[in-house]
């Protein structure tokens, strides 16, 4: 390789997802922050989890009844 022309390498550059999770990788950046990793991501984790923000979920569902028991 030729001196002076690749940027600097970071055997240890630290992961931060934002499940939480931290692990550490090579990298020419010292942190990087990502959405989703091996431990959150659906492909990973064998299925869907579903995040439910300000009870969206159980409004769906309340409404998916209450349209069965009109039919």
């Amino acid at each position: 390789m030729k001196k002076d022309i690749h940027p600097q390498y970071y055997p240890k550059a630290t992961v931060r997802c934002a499940c939480g999770n931290t692990f550490e990788v090579g990298s020419t950046k010292k942190s990087i922050e990502t959405e989703a990793c091996f431990k959150c991501h659906p492909f990973y984790v064998g299925g869907e989890r579903i995040i439910d923000t300000a009870g969206q979920v159980q409004k769906f569902r309340e409404r998916l009844a209450k349209a069965k028991k009109k039919k």
